[in-house]
């Protein structure tokens, strides 16, 4: 059996693993990653799709993470400015739970400690007798209104990989670690889903990002895990779109935590999230009917409507892995900071193991990786990249979104509308390669609902990992929403075709 050499393999294909495997790549090694699923499965396809510098963390002191992450928001927008958009949040003010004038004074640090440039500055609100307003009860007249980012969270992992990918790594998706041993440079045997037997490669390092199996990696590696996790769930409502406006509203509960709701696709709210603790398999994870009447009795607290179970379109959770520090902090005070863990076999071979983290922050933490590995490795520390690079289909002229959307009706006429806008803001620059020459809808091919054509399919079976119909509605066109299961089995029909 032949044996495939790298420097660098990396254990898990969420946020993290794809963002290590990306700057390791761009620097010069030869990169493997692997995901015993489809890339962003699990927790970073289930996050609320923020970017943002975690409002609420400023109270629990953790000033220097959300610095970091109100920087890292800034470079987000401008890489990547088809995935990653800016979102207006209104936040009521509520009397008797946090005051007035603290709210302020956090919303003037939010704007001022994180290098903000092209997002907007926060404004004082009279939510009464206004659009803004509208929505909400009588009671809530006043308030605030600052900037985030939204973003696709699994396109963002997928373009990571695929930016990976172009810069010379391997991407092996729905391959298991079935067994490794550290003689000097890792021998790790990989078993690929539907195979009998095993691929070896070697790796002068590991990299675990595995997130909720993070110690479950390092029993199969033969690592004794020296660091605690906790595992916290979190979890979704998709609700029938609640208000008109682009903007999403923050809202506080009595017990101090915060609820996002947030435009989603168009017609719907999407609205979390809920702090568990979780001790199941991270795998098969949903909402309890705690955490749904969680949600709704918080909104009930501040929208007019009656807003009752009847309204929910579907749920999504997911599982955090936290970092524990040993504390007793309840599940919502936990620190979403990442920690790294090196440790070694007793002939030397290094892993690499990631404690934590969020989305936001995912480029720094495999920045933080790098300057952790290269010495291990012997390799010169080449300056950090990732910051001004854009990810694919992220070379916008000027980061503007409206104006590439513009020009990309006026190249592409005959085509719907709503389907050029849907692709601008999924696939930027990289559209053209579904697009290519076009004049009508019939040249894209079958139709399989909401506009997703033969041509995208075959796009991303080819260049996008997708093997499933799961894998294109659920993490790379978030079609799944609206598509009826007729239609379903026929797309699994297709990609089932294309991948012979």
């Amino acid at each position: 059996m032949a044996t495939t050499d790298f420097d660098l393999l990396v254990i898990g294909g969420g946020i993290n693993g794809a963002g290590i495997a990306r700057d390791a790549a761009g620097r010069g090694l030869r990169v493997c990653l692997v995901e015993q699923d489809d890339l962003a499965a699990h927790t970073s396809s289930a996050s609320s799709k923020l970017i943002h510098g975690g409002l609420r963390y400023l109270e629990m002191g953790e000033l220097r993470l959300v610095r970091e992450s109100l920087a890292e928001r800034e470079r987000l927008l401008a890489i990547a400015p088809h995935i990653v958009h800016p979102l207006r949040f209104v936040l009521p003010y509520v009397d008797g739970l946090r005051p007035r004038w603290l709210l302020r004074l956090g919303l003037f640090v939010y704007d001022h400690i994180g290098a903000r440039q092209k997002l907007e500055a926060t404004e004082t609100l009279k939510l009464a007798g206004t659009p803004l307003g509208a929505p909400l009860l009588p009671a809530m007249r006043d308030g605030f209104e600052y900037s985030d980012c939204w973003v696709e969270d699994s396109r963002l992992v997928v373009l990571n990989a695929m930016d990976a990918a172009q810069r010379g790594a391997t991407i092996w998706t729905r391959t298991q670690v079935v067994s490794a041993r550290g003689d000097g440079v890792w021998r790790v045997q990989l078993r690929q889903q539907g195979q009998t037997e095993s691929r070896e490669v070697t790796a002068r390092a590991l990299v675990n990002a595995s997130g909720a199996w993070v110690n479950q990696v390092l029993g199969t590696l033969g690592v004794m895990p020296r660091q605690h996790m906790r595992l916290v769930k979190g979890s979704h409502l998709v609700l029938r779109r609640l208000y008109e406006g682009d903007h999403a509203y923050l809202l506080q509960d009595p017990d101090r935590r915060v609820v996002f709701a947030i435009p989603f696709e168009d017609q719907y709210t999407l609205v979390g999230t809920t702090d568990v603790p979780f001790a199941g398999d991270p795998a098969v994870v949903q909402i309890s009917a705690d955490e749904q009447a969680y949600l709704l009795e918080c909104l009930g607290r501040f929208f007019r409507r009656e807003i009752t179970a009847a309204d929910i379109v579907t749920t999504f959770s997911g599982v955090r892995p936290l970092y524990d520090d040993g504390s007793e902090k309840s599940a919502q005070r936990v620190s979403r900071d990442y920690d790294l863990e090196l440790q070694k076999t007793d002939s030397g071979a290094p892993v690499l193991s990631v404690y934590g983290g969020k989305i936001t922050t995912y480029r720094r933490l495999a920045e933080a990786v790098m300057q952790h590995l290269l010495p291990q490795l012997e390799m010169d520390a080449h300056d950090p990249w990732t910051a001004t690079r854009p990810l694919p289909g992220g070379d916008i002229p000027g980061g503007d979104l409206p104006a590439f959307i513009g020009n990309s009706l006026q190249r592409w006429p005959g085509l719907a509308q709503s389907l050029v806008t849907r692709l601008a803001g999924l696939y930027g620059t990289r559209m053209a390669l579904i697009l290519g020459n076009a004049r009508e809808m019939q040249d894209l091919g079958r139709d399989f609902g909401g506009g997703l054509t033969a041509a995208e399919v075959q796009y991303l079976v080819r260049n996008e990992w997708a093997r499933s119909a799961a894998d294109i509605l659920r993490r790379r066109t978030r079609l799944w929403l609206d598509m009826p299961d007729s239609a379903v089995h026929d797309l699994q029909d297709a990609v089932t075709q294309l991948l012979r």
